[in-house]
Formats: C-alpha cells, sequence, structure tokens
C-alpha cells in the first residue's frame, strides 16, 4: 500500500466521499492519488446515473436577495427525502446554486430546456461571424460548435462555472452533493428579479457585485 491514513483524508477532503471508497480508490491507483480523485469521479459518476430513475419530490424553494434589495431569486431544488430537505449538506448548496443563479443569471437550467428556434437563431449567428472574420468554410462549423458550448455555459445554469469556485460547472456541484448526499438532487426551475429589469437606467454590472460577494471579496 503505497499511501497514508493522511491521504485517505486529504482524498475525502477534497472529494467528499466516504473514508472506505477513498481507500480503495487508492489502492486501486496504487498510491496515485490524482489517479484516485479520477477513479472517484468515474464511479460517482456512475452512481449518480443509476440514481436518476428516482423520484425526488421532496426539497426546498429558497429565495436569495442581494444586499439592497437589488437582485431576487428564486429556486426550487428537488431531493428525495424531507429528512435530506432540513440537513445542513443540502440547504447549504440550495443558497449557493441561488447565490449563483444571482450572479450568472442564466435563462435556463439545462441545455435541454433551450428554445430549438432560438438555438438554431444563434448558431446561424455564430457562424456569420465566423465567416465574416475570414475562416475558411471547412472549419467554420468546428469553430460555430465550439462557441455554442461557450453559449450554453452563458446561459444555461447547469453548464455555468461555479462562481465560488470556477474549476467546477454547477453539474459538478450537484453531481457531488448527490454523492454525499446519497441521494438524487435535482435543480427543478428558478425565477430571477433585478431591479429596474427593462427599463431606463444606470450601467452597474448587479451580476458582476453579486459574484464578488460569493468570492468573499
Amino acid at each position: 500500500m503505497n499511501f497514508t491514513a493522511q491521504d485517505v483524508a486529504k482524498l475525502r477532503a477534497q472529494t467528499g466521499v466516504g473514508m472506505m471508497e477513498c481507500k480503495k480508490a487508492l489502492t486501486d491507483a496504487n498510491g496515485d492519488f490524482e489517479k484516485a480523485v479520477v477513479l472517484l469521479r468515474e464511479r460517482g459518476l456512475k452512481a449518480v446515473d443509476k440514481k436518476q430513475s428516482r423520484i425526488a419530490s421532496e426539497g426546498l424553494v429558497a429565495s436569495y436577495i442581494h444586499m439592497g434589495g437589488k437582485i431576487g431569486v428564486l429556486v426550487e431544488v428537488n431531493c428525495e427525502t424531507d429528512f435530506v430537505a432540513k440537513s445542513d449538506d443540502f440547504q447549504l448548496l440550495v443558497k449557493d446554486i441561488a447565490m449563483q443563479i444571482a450572479a450568472a443569471n442564466p435563462k435556463y437550467v439545462r441545455e435541454e430546456e433551450v428554445d430549438p428556434a432560438e438555438l438554431e437563431s444563434e448558431k446561424e449567428i455564430l457562424r456569420a461571424q465566423a465567416l465574416n472574420e475570414g475562416k475558411p468554410q471547412q472549419i467554420v462549423d468546428r469553430m460555430v460548435e465550439g462557441r455554442v458550448k461557450k453559449y450554453y455555459e452563458d446561459v444555461c445554469l447547469m453548464n455555468q462555472p461555479f462562481v465560488k469556485d470556477p474549476s467546477k460547472t454547477i453539474k459538478d456541484v450537484v453531481t457531488e452533493a448527490t454523492l454525499k448526499i446519497g441521494e438524487k438532487i435535482s435543480i427543478r426551475r428558478f425565477v430571477r428579479y433585478e431591479l429596474g429589469e427593462g427599463l431606463e437606467k444606470r450601467n452597474d454590472n448587479l451580476a458582476e457585485e453579486v459574484a464578488k460577494q460569493m468570492a468573499g471579496k
């Protein structure tokens, strides 16, 4: 065994997975810490996939009001049991998601919700931009594909980088919470209000202000 109890504890702290699973991953990875992280992620995704057929009808409807009442968010996040809905881990997750929505201003929860007509219109705009940049026709489609991915990151909550840790997406955050809590977790819907939205106003970047607050700046 090429690892110590401290390595197991460190892996558990980083991934939120149980001690025995961390020890098994390190054993399978011959003590390679980074490889063990990858193994836990792969196994975790499989475990999360198995939970997707379960019914998640409990959970919370939570609110987040940005300082001064400039931005307000309501979000519904579901889990399987009322017991989990009342847990600190789940409530913290819901709070983080509400703050993410306030900061990053997504339009949809996930890619499948994007209006097909809107997506097709966006692709045409991106294609025209690439052609106007003088890009060869043969690589335009690949460029559009890459820019559509960035579009999803902008408008879909699950694809957005987590404001508290941009190395993770919200999908990653939900996956990690699912593994830690042990129940299916699903972000069902949200609504976001911004003071004076649609009215003529000063060009204050409220989303950036919220993001700075989440980052502790």
